[in-house]
């Protein structure tokens, strides 16, 4: 007896290093995915990434993914191009979707659709085309939509009805936007205690611009990358609008509107009327006080506004298992329930069609048909503002807007030497 007891202690030990040995083995075989993420937006989006990933990886034991959250789209692109240099790269991550051909030229990324099977291109095609038109060049998808928006209209219908208009119908065009904005804007003497509109002009003032183009009937760039038309007569009626918004028509701030904290301004009832990407959508439901409604962005000549966000680019410097590692993660997170799911926790878009008939997506529409809006919106939407020599095209474009609007320069004269930076950065590339 007490000479089996040692063989039997010696089997248990070794059963018990051979199961070490195994599950070492097998987490040496793991593929491992560091993603960069933006936080951008309002909201509890990092537990809602770690979900999402963790709901990934349970499904697929075989990856490991690591996400680290990078503060806005430029922290994104800024950090991992810097851990690509430094030799440390990420696999893959979420980046502004405009940073396609600065992430071109340097030749970081890889196309998506060079990794894509000919059995799964009906993948690349499941997406809604607007979302896509920012990913796609020289004959080639290279990202994805994921973390997608476009600019709605928020509004106070309380303070609608206080004012005497119609709750249910929130300005259709620009002249409405200016004639309710004035019914709307409240004011004791020379203080206002609520302004009819507010529009955010730090941040991304390029984007709300485009907004404006667009209405008047202009797109601000080429497909290609290498042309604008900032000087364009209908871009400078656009930018005289904005101005006169508040140095004329008295229904918003003068000077600039802070993006990061006019949510909170809609929220503590400051202003009637925001601008504002459907991304704070589920933050503004969650936290509103008074009833509010979401609509399409006004008209002028159309409607329109450009689409926004991030998409999912896979990097060039990683290894073949891990971009296919990757692109499993990419597509597990773009399925249509995922998408679904993502879209009712976040306000951001579902990116295709098939989310939209997801059984939690019918009953959540049911319930909050505003999250429709930006989704119907993308009839109208076109590819945001994307050039080569990206930041700093756009960074002469925002410096144009914020001139005119704090009166440092006029619109026409803000908008010429905007062209006119951007025509010296992008004359190479024609």
């Amino acid at each position: 007896m007490r000479t089996g007891w040692p063989r039997r202690l010696f089997a248990a030990a070794a059963g018990l290093g051979l199961a070490l040995l195994a599950s070492g083995a097998a987490e040496a075989q793991k593929v491992k995915l560091t993603m960069y993420y933006p936080v951008a937006v309002g909201g509890p989006l990092t537990k809602i990434v770690d979900d999402l990933v963790a709901d990934f990886e349970a499904a697929n034991p075989d990856i490991e993914v690591e996400a680290i959250y990078a503060g806005n789209y430029n922290d994104a692109r800024i950090k991992a191009l810097a851990a690509l240099k430094a030799g440390e790269p990420a696999q893959l991550s979420v980046m502004f979707s405009i940073d396609l051909f600065e992430l071109i030229e340097q030749d970081a990324i890889v196309p998506i659709s060079d990794l894509v099977g000919e059995a799964d291109r009906g993948w690349l095609e499941s997406f809604y085309p607007a979302l896509m038109a920012n990913g796609t060049a020289l004959g080639k998808v290279w990202s994805v939509p994921f973390q997608r928006s476009t600019i709605v209209m928020y509004y106070n219908k309380d303070a609608f009805r206080e004012a005497g208009l119609d709750p249910e119908r929130p300005p259709q065009n620009w002249e409405e936007l200016v004639e309710m904005g004035r019914i709307l804007t409240k004011r004791d003497g020379e203080r206002v205690e609520r302004w009819g509109l507010m529009i955010p002009s730090t941040g991304y003032p390029y984007w709300m611009f485009q907004a404006l183009a667009i209405q008047n009937g202009l797109e601000l760039m080429n497909r290609e990358g290498n042309e604008t038309y900032f000087d364009a007569p209908e871009a400078i009626e656009a930018l005289e609008f904005w101005v006169a918004l508040g140095r004329e028509y008295g229904i918003m701030p003068e000077g600039t509107i802070e993006w990061g904290t006019l949510r909170q301004n809609f929220l503590e009832q400051k202003t009637a009327i925001m601008w504002h990407s459907t991304g704070n959508l589920t933050a503004v439901r969650n936290n509103a006080r008074f009833d509010f409604g979401v609509a399409m962005l006004p008209a002028n000549k159309r409607r329109g506004s450009p689409t926004g966000g991030g998409n999912f680019y896979i990097f060039k410097q990683t290894s073949p298992e891990e971009k296919q590692a990757a692109l499993r993660l990419i597509r597990f997170l773009t399925s249509p329930e995922k998408a679904a799911e993502w879209s009712i926790r976040t306000g951001y878009i579902a990116t295709r069609p098939d989310a939209w008939e997801t059984p939690a997506m019918r009953e959540y529409v049911k319930g909050f048909p505003y999250q429709l809006v930006a989704r119907d919106q993308l009839a109208f939407a076109v590819a945001e503002l994307a050039t080569f020599q990206a930041g700093r095209v756009r960074k002469a474009l925002d410096d144009a807007i914020q001139a005119a609007l704090t009166g440092a320069k006029s619109p026409e004269q803000a908008l010429r030497d905007a062209q006119r930076t951007a025509e010296r950065l992008l004359r190479r590339y024609r």
